[in-house]
């Protein structure tokens, strides 16, 4: 019983060390990008930007399909979604492997401004969530998800909704018809996948994971979803 008690005991200790150091390299990967280029500043350059979009000059159902497919509970959570973080490690744990992140739009926000290029993947999920709690701190929710809008990546070289807009469709934003915000709300999650230009089939798969949440959440009807999956 004793040697059982102290295996315990000396698994605890190396959980407790491999995590310290883990959130504390992640915590300096956040510490030196924040000391190279601040908060504020990023923020300022992609407003400064000649493609940034305001969210007023984004329909409101583009936003609506955004939040439904990457993080239904945006409005409601902080910097990070410990119920979303608990169903990703459940579903990865059965599928056995990295299949979910669980990573709301705020943390998703922090990797394009900062961590886009970084490969050690542990780290850069803590460095995330520190940068998560600056942006929930400083900025609102409606200033958040208009960055998300302007920094994801939508594949073909269109970074932001108004490039991938004038690319995809050859329109203003603020002129994108339902299905077509739709569609674009899909692309984010596998750019090189789901881009239509080229996989116009699971592109047209993605979007009825979008419609089919829209519905889940309560921003569309099932009349309205099945009008737009004819």
């Amino acid at each position: 019983m004793k040697f059982v008690r102290r295996l315990l005991l000396f698994i605890l200790v190396i959980i407790v060390l491999v995590s310290s150091f883990i959130i504390f390299n992640g915590y300096n990967m956040y510490k030196n990008a924040i000391s190279e280029v601040s908060l504020d500043k990023k923020v300022s350059n992609i407003r400064n930007d000649v493609n940034f979009v305001k969210i007023e000059d984004v329909p409101k159902y583009y936003e609506e399909a955004i939040i439904a497919v990457e993080d239904h509970r945006f409005k409601e959570h902080g910097a990070i979604d410990i119920i979303s973080i608990g169903r990703a490690l459940v579903s990865n744990i059965q599928a056995k492997e990295l299949n979910e992140g669980g990573s709301t739009i705020t943390q998703q926000v922090a990797k394009n401004l900062y961590f886009i290029t970084e490969k050690n993947f542990v780290y850069r999920k803590i460095a995330e969530i520190f940068l998560a709690f600056d942006l929930e701190n400083n900025y609102s929710k409606d200033e958040i998800l208009e960055l998300y809008f302007n920094t994801i990546y939508f594949g073909e070289g269109y970074y932001g909704v108004k490039e991938a807009s004038k690319g995809y469709y050859k329109k203003e934003p603020k002129d994108l018809s339902l299905y077509e915000a739709s569609m674009l709300a899909g692309i984010p999650n596998a750019p090189s996948v789901y881009a239509p230009t080229v996989n116009p089939e699971l592109a047209k798969s993605r979007q009825g994971k979008v419609i089919r949440s829209m519905v889940e959440y309560g921003y569309l009807s099932q009349e309205e979803a099945d009008k737009l999956e004819e």
